[in-house]
């Protein structure tokens, strides 16, 4: 067949969806069962033109697209998708290397090689850390609690990949209670079970207490224990006192690893990165690609500092694979076997802002969730809750019901954020933050500007002149 004609149609769609989403709605206008109706074709016994085949997938997805992609969407902690990043995706996939070994792929293994020394300088970790490029940062808390598993074991002369954790010395992880969920998924595929992670209250400020941790360290003292710190709080962005806390750490043998899912990125930036004093003496660090550096999904990196545990945790040998003696082979460090070259697009991203656009971009989008915090928060109704400290904000809407309850304004809260996502305006989410309800602000796009900004503000408040 010719790719002429199907790429040159992909392309024309491609276009006028990018084209298109500044005036598109950035909500779900379709619902479930038409999706289901318009794409549950039955299943032919023949084939179809793939140029048909795209321009029917087009139009049956028509409404069931977020905006993501645009500058109005600021749910979650979503990030975008850079030209370069988008171009070199489709690249990737035209190519289709598999991404296991060099032999398998060579220029795509030293691209990857690449990647992970620009992405340590960019964060600001140690150069000699070896690194995975993995699906996004559940894998990357595999990847590296998997490796804190091989060395805290060993250190009581246990061979987990050998003997398994069937008798093996209990691990325990020690973490501030508002730990991210990712991280109760990732100890339940290691083994280690959710009853072994430790919550420790957080004080004023949304972080551990140094004193506190060190109380925890000292009663399971001598005992492999992991001391998981977060660099960016899912709701308010908060920091935890890197400087103070790792150090206490690592005097009862501890291993430190960093939830930097978005907030690692913070040490690219001269204004932010003091947010992450003391990061670099971790041990491991887990991070997004797909949201803050806006690289296509499904995109993590990994960083740890004891390659031996983390090659020992991933490696394996066969008779009919070709390793290379001096290349990097992927397979050595990830937990995928079979992945495609994700590297390829954050080698383009990162070539495309260099050091100082990828610092812009931080400092831009922090600046605009300032703004939509301020401007939201402002408005008759509303009530800021936190105020940013990097990119994650959040505001509470109040019910004008006489002798109004929690449950009320929990109620009002939702009702707001439902009717600005359905005003195809703007897309916030909701959150439970100290047993209230609130709208989690996040600013991850690289394409949000100052209209679409003010377009946020005006629909919120559109909404509530309305209750």
């Amino acid at each position: 067949m010719s790719y002429q004609s199907l790429l040159e149609s992909t392309l024309a769609h491609t276009l006028n969806y990018i084209e298109n989403l500044e005036n598109a709605p950035v909500n779900a206008t379709a619902p479930l069962p038409d999706l289901r109706q318009h794409l549950n074709h039955p299943l032919a016994d023949d084939g179809m033109d793939a140029t048909q085949v795209i321009d029917e997938l087009v139009a049956d997805v028509q409404g069931g697209i977020l905006g993501t992609s645009g500058g109005r969407f600021f749910g979650w902690v979503v990030g975008g998708c850079m030209p370069a990043a988008l171009a070199a995706d489709w690249l990737t996939s035209t190519w289709d290397q598999p991404a296991a070994l060099y032999a398998s792929g060579p220029a795509i293994a030293v691209i990857e090689e690449v990647c992970g020394q620009w992405l340590k300088e960019l964060l600001g970790l140690p150069q000699h850390a070896s690194f995975a490029l993995v699906t996004g940062c559940s894998m990357a808390h595999v990847t590296c609690l998997a490796a804190a598993r091989n060395a805290l074991l060993a250190k009581h002369n246990w061979d987990v990949e050998r003997k398994g954790l069937n008798g093996a010395p209990p691990i325990r992880i020690m973490s501030n209670n508002q730990r991210h969920g990712s991280i109760a998924r990732s100890v339940r595929l290691l083994g280690i079970g959710n009853d072994n992670v430790f919550d420790l209250s957080v004080n004023e400020q949304g972080h551990l207490d140094p004193e506190a941790l060190r109380n925890e360290l000292r009663e399971h003292a001598g005992k492999p224990t992991i001391v998981l710190l977060q660099a960016g709080d899912i709701n308010t962005g908060v920091f935890e006192p890197f400087d103070k806390l790792i150090p206490i750490a690592h005097d009862y043998g501890a291993w430190v690893h960093i939830d930097g899912a978005f907030g690692l990125w913070a040490a690219a930036s001269p204004k932010y990165k003091h947010l992450l004093n003391g990061v670099e003496h971790a041990n491991s660090w887990a991070v997004d690609g797909h949201k803050w550096l806006n690289v296509p999904y499904d995109c993590g990196y990994a960083f740890i500092t004891d390659s031996r545990a983390h090659q020992a945790a991933m490696s394996h040998r066969a008779s009919y694979l070709t390793h290379d003696a001096v290349a990097r082979d992927q397979m050595d460090w990830t937990p995928e076997w079979s992945h495609r070259g994700r590297g390829v697009a954050t080698y383009a991203t990162i070539r495309q802002l260099g050091k100082r656009g990828v610092a812009e971009l931080i400092e831009r989008t922090c600046r605009y969730t300032q703004q939509l915090i301020t401007g939201i928060g402002t408005l008759p109704g509303a009530e800021v809750m936190w105020e940013p400290i990097i990119n994650q904000g959040l505001v509470r809407f109040l019910s004008s019901k006489p002798d109004a309850t929690d449950a009320d304004h929990d109620q009002f809260t939702d009702d707001v954020i439902a009717r600005v996502v359905e005003s195809g305006e703007a897309f916030f989410s909701g959150t439970t933050w100290q047993g209230r309800r609130c709208m989690r602000v996040s600013v991850c796009n690289w394409k949000t500007n100052e209209t679409d900004v003010e377009c946020a503000i005006n629909a919120v408040q559109r909404v509530l002149k309305k209750r």
